[in-house]
């Protein structure tokens, strides 16, 4: 019987093995024509598409930058789905063919020297959600086919000569984010039929010859950050006064479009920090009211304004560039507007020239990072206004400077890293001259919403770090400049991690995945970015497109002469395989029982799960059972054998741990058991593969709660019950875990809701043990680690000195605090919340920043929770609370709201007064009061002297 099995086995395998030696093509015939088409209308001097070859296939045989989904179709054939062709010095035309590429996801045909037309064959792509064809010379009219692309994110044609109208189809790309046509010569009329893209949040039309008017219908943009439409001709156009209205906009730029007309007031936008209207021909006065405090720039130069200055503009605290130049202001400048606003790192510049200013308020005595120029006011002919004279000269400086951000430790020996692999001094590196080879990458900020880079440097490295799963110290700015747009070029190196010399190849491809792919989120502070290159020098050249397709044709031609070698072998060997194969099956099989026998002694309660088991639950991971994704995996939803909903955690490949450290972590986190923490159910480590099984918290995060998208709302009763839960599973890992944890990442969206809305703490990837006695029994008060965490919420003492202590965490909790108050994001736009909402708190205007959704609430309850919030949050571990202290403080705040009925407390959905606190609680009161509820006041409640208020 044993014998008839392997006979069996034999013949399928046979069968097998015949047909991939006998099939030659798996990639669908028409993709496979629509390639060689393409190839065959391009001109590829460098000959990078050299095995892009008739008879091989395109998905088996790896042509250059053609990528392949990794599964099979329903239709039994692979599918292409990125073609990546960029800075590939290709010359010629692209071929209407291309439409027949209907699984492709990502077209990227950026800096090359095409021509001809845009196919509108390409609009047959459905599947279609990146078209990259910027940096070359296509001319002609956009088709209107483009427009049936309703899953298409990004659209670029920027730096083309592309001519024409724009389509008013285009109106249909209901999933566009980002309209980025500038620098070509498209003409006529504007559709106003683009303000129905409810998704777009990049509009840049800038540097064309559109004609017309503004459409005001752009103002029911929803979502709209950024309009940029510089350097075209609206002549005689107005700037509707509904662009005030643009609630999420934060750059508005209109230069040199020839409009008339007035400013509109723009002071209701609360996020806008950029404006440029210079160069223009408005008329009257500046409005007066105040603009957001966001406000970067403000260009308002070559007009015809009159009237004074706004003296809010001296209320600005991030202003970095005021430029009214060449109009008839009038009136006096007050010197107020520099003070209190510059940090060291922060530069202000102010151009009045050629006004009709006639005096000074205020001391002339600027600070040297602000640049005044008064030239051409008649207040410079005053004698009597001290150094007028210093700022009535000719230019300082100019307005944009080339920086250089390489910085090596002095004190490391010359030229001690090898130069023939690129290697170089880590900056940053936490090991002092450690050397390394890094990735070269060119990137551009196509819309900064700023004039000065510099304060917002250690933010940008913040953001793309964490966006790449890297180390702060990994990613340096070797250097930027302004180009015209104004647009921020950068040549960045990012370095391997401190002990590796060089990155492995499947490191290197991920993150350049990340950056083709442009999957590094948008930050509005930040705007659009693009990819200029990704460089591979030294010893990552190998990866280079040339050198791969070389190898790869030589591969092709070894793998043909393989397969005729093993077709002559395969009948006489396959049995003896087979045998084997079985026996090591058994071998491994017993191996595995033993494992987990040993391992079921150590851990009660936690099962190991069969890979089998895993993709039973999860329908063979099916992506409709995806409810989260981080840089450990993915997370799926998935249902166990036995009916239990579990939450399966399942790491990607680079997050792979030995077998022994992935054990070692699940015996871990096998002894915390608290009714405030996740629970760990079992683990799977088999096939290569490594996931952890926990409950299903099936009311998802507290971020998605508060979040401006949530549908419902969490009043604020609730919303300080899951903060005292928090609070309680963070100090059970402090104190009670064995031994004590530092959880090192705790943020809105690791603390998870279950059905009861029970707050429980999640995720403990980046977990510490704190630290134990040493052999003299002294107990260090910190673990020394590498930074690691989520920008806005990272304890600043533990980013400086690399010392993670409990009060780090406490510091994390302490900005959830604030967001569960006030439902900001920790950083937004620019803004930190910690800094805002101390501002807030500072000036007694708490209520500005507080949550609109969360009803009424005692005034008390909202203090002493704020000023517990930012008592955590300060600067300093010292001056924090410990865990212990938070949490009985929060028990605190609860007992006196708990004092209000329910159906006032936590239900009442009519409008109550607000009125701000008086005085400030001190952090430990603890306060009683009599449960006497008093309805006379107009429109709110109070007990005692409790005051139920809303915010407003």
């Amino acid at each position: 019987m044993e014998g008839v099995r392997y006979c069996g086995y034999v013949f399928t395998t046979a069968i097998y093995c015949f047909m991939l030696l006998t099939v030659a093509q798996v990639t669908h015939p028409s993709e496979v024509s629509a390639l060689v088409s393409v190839k065959s209308g391009l001109i590829d001097n460098m000959e990078y598409l050299k095995n892009w070859q008739k008879g091989s296939d395109p998905c088996i045989s790896n042509w250059t930058e053609v990528y392949c989904f990794n599964k099979v179709g329903t239709d039994g054939y692979f599918h292409v789905r990125e073609l990546r062709l960029m800075n590939m010095n290709l010359s010629g035309s692209l071929a209407p063919e291309l439409g027949q590429l209907s699984h492709l996801k990502i077209m990227n045909f950026m800096w090359n020297d095409l021509t001809g037309n845009v196919p509108g064959e390409i609009g047959k792509i459905k599947s279609l959600k990146l078209l990259l064809l910027n940096g070359n010379r296509f001319s002609g009219s956009l088709p209107d086919q483009l427009g049936y692309l309703l899953n298409l994110r990004i659209f670029q044609i920027d730096q083309n000569q592309i001519s024409g109208s724009i389509p008013k189809s285009f109106s249909h790309l209901n999933s566009m984010q980002h309209i980025h046509f500038n620098n070509n010569s498209l003409s006529g009329q504007i559709p106003k039929e683009l303000s129905n893209i409810s998704t777009l949040i990049h509009l840049l039309l800038d540097s064309n010859n559109l004609s017309g008017y503004l459409p005001p219908e752009f103002s029911a943009f929803p979502s709209i950050r950024i309009i940029q439409l510089d350097n075209n001709n609206f002549s005689r156009s107005e700037i509707p006064a509904s662009y005030g209205n643009i609630s999420s906009l934060v750059k508005l730029s209109l230069r040199n479009c020839k409009l008339q007309g007035s400013i509109p007031d723009l002071s209701r936008i609360q996020n806008l920090s950029y404006l440029d209207l210079s160069w223009n021909q408005l008329s009257g006065s500046i409005p007066q009211n105040k603009l957001s405090n966001n406000m970067t720039t403000i260009i308002l130069s070559h007009n015809r304004l009159d009237g004074s200055i706004p003296k809010s503009f001296s209320s600005l605290p991030s202003l970095q560039k005021l430029s009214l130049e060449n109009n008839h202001l009038n009136g006096s400048f007050s010197t107020v507007i520099w003070q209190k606003k510059l940090t060291s790192t922060s530069r202000l510049e102010i151009d009045l020239r050629n006004n009709s200013l006639s005096d000074i308020s205020g001391t002339l005595e600027p600070p040297l990072n602000v640049t005044l120029r008064l030239q051409g006011n008649p207040v410079c002919s005053n004698a009597n206004v001290r150094n007028i004279i210093k700022f009535c000269g000719s230019e300082a400086r100019a307005e944009h400077e080339t920086s250089n951000s390489t910085n090596v430790n002095g004190s490391c020996p010359i030229h001690a890293c090898p130069k023939d692999n690129y290697y170089e001094y880590v900056p940053t590196s936490p090991v002092p001259c450690s050397c390394a080879s890094p990735l070269r990458v060119g990137w551009r900020l196509k819309s900064p919403s700023f004039s000065y880079f510099d304060p917002y440097v250690h933010y940008f490295l913040l953001y793309m770090t964490s966006d790449l799963h890297l180390d702060l110290y990994q990613m340096l700015i070797e250097s930027s400049s302004w180009e015209e747009g104004p647009r921020l070029r950068m040549h960045l190196k990012v370095f391997p991690a401190v002990g590796v010399s060089t990155f492995n190849k499947s490191e290197v491809i991920r993150i350049s995945e990340l950056f083709s792919s442009w999957d590094i989120s948008v930050v509005d502070l930040f705007g659009p970015y693009e990819l200029l290159n990704f460089t591979l020098l030294g010893p990552y050249s190998y990866l280079n497109p040339d050198i791969q397709a070389k190898h790869k044709s030589k591969g092709a031609l070894i793998a043909a002469i393989v397969a005729g070698v093993f077709a002559a072998f395969v009948s006489t060997i396959i049995a003896v395989l087979i045998k084997r194969q079985h026996a090591k099956y058994q071998s491994i099989l017993s191996s595995r029982k033993r494992l987990s026998s040993r391992l079921s002694i150590k851990m009660d309660g936690i099962k190991s799960f069969t890979f089998r088991e895993m993709t039973l639950a999860t329908n063979n991971f099916d992506i409709s059972n995806q409810v989260g994704e981080g840089g450990y995996g993915t997370v799926f939803k998935g249902i166990l054998a036995d009916k239990t909903i579990v939450a399966i955690k399942r790491a990607k490949e680079g997050s792979l741990q030995g077998q022994k450290e992935f054990l070692t972590e699940i015996s871990l986190l096998s002894r915390l058991h608290h009714r405030n923490l996740v629970s760990l159910l079992g683990y799977c480590d088999e096939e290569g593969e490594q996931m952890l099984v926990y409950e299903f918290m099936c009311n998802g995060t507290l971020r998605n709660w508060i979040s401006v998208t949530c549908k419902e709302s969490l009043k604020f009763g609730a919303r300080l019950q899951i903060a005292l839960g928090a609070a309680k599973g963070i100090l059970y890992l402090h104190t009670e875990a064995h031994p004590p944890i530092f959880h090192r990442d705790i943020k809105a969206s690791n603390i998870l809701l279950d059905s009861k809305m029970t707050a429980k703490v999640a995720d403990f990837g980046l977990s510490r043990l704190a630290p134990v006695q040493d052999d003299e029994g002294v107990l260090p008060n910190h673990v020394s680690t590498i930074v690691k965490g989520t920008p806005g919420y990272l304890d600043p003492e533990y980013f400086l000195t690399r010392k993670l202590t409990d009060k780090s965490d406490v510091y994390s909790l302490g900005v959830v605090f604030l967001e569960i108050l006030t439902g900001m994001r920790p950083i937004s736009h620019g803004k930190n919340i910690v800094r805002e909402v101390n501002l807030a708190h500072d000036s007694e205007k708490m209520f500005s920043v507080m949550d609109s959704t969360m009803g009424p609430y005692p005034s008390e309850c909202m203090e002493k929770f704020a000023a517990l919030a930012l008592k955590c949050c300060e600067d300093k571990p010292e001056d924090r609370p410990s865990m212990l202290e938070v949490v009985r403080e929060l028990e605190t705040i609860q007992s006196i709201l708990n004092m209000i009925p329910d159906t006032e407390a936590h239900t009442v959905d009519s409008k109550a007064k607000f009125n701000e606190p008086k005085s400030s609680s001190s952090f430990s009161e603890t306060t009683s009061r009599d449960a006497f509820l008093s309805s006379s006041m107009t429109g709110g409640y109070s007990i005692s002297g409790i005051t139920l208020t809303m915010p407003r």
